[in-house]
């Protein structure tokens, strides 16, 4: 079932966590408010243009997003898949003729990524990293 097919059906992907990602102007002005009054304390990681933020009991988590460093636009979630999936969503979003807003990628931080925008407009980050 690797290949996304069973039956002669194309399945959907599975995914494994979806992450909101809010556009901020500043990143350590807004870890603030999402840190103290939120209780998102623990950082999972800080590019300088990126980072996440989870509860102490990893339940909760959000990402605050500057400027995407490599994709033209924001996006408003990240949707986190199997990397043995990545290639068969990409090609399933071109065939169901999705807007492709930044194409399949290695990103030199390390995920595999590309970004669709969905019918009503939203931007999701379909992304996958290798463990």
């Amino acid at each position: 079932m690797t290949d996304g097919w069973w039956l002669g059906k194309l399945l959907p992907m599975r995914v494994n966590r979806i992450i909101a990602d809010l556009t901020v102007a500043d990143i350590d002005a807004a870890k603030g408010f999402y840190a103290d009054y939120l209780g998102l304390s623990s950082e999972d990681f800080n590019l300088g243009w990126v980072a996440r933020l989870t509860s102490p009991d990893s339940r909760a988590e959000i990402q605050l997003v500057t400027r995407d460093a490599g994709a033209p636009e924001n996006p408003a979630v990240s949707v986190l898949i199997d990397p043995d999936e990545i290639d068969q969503a990409y090609r399933d979003a071109q065939d169901r003729g999705y807007e492709i807003v930044h194409p399949l990628t290695t990103e030199t931080w390390g995920p595999r990524r590309f970004f669709v925008r969905a019918p009503d407009g939203v931007i999701l980050n379909i992304v996958a990293h290798r463990e």
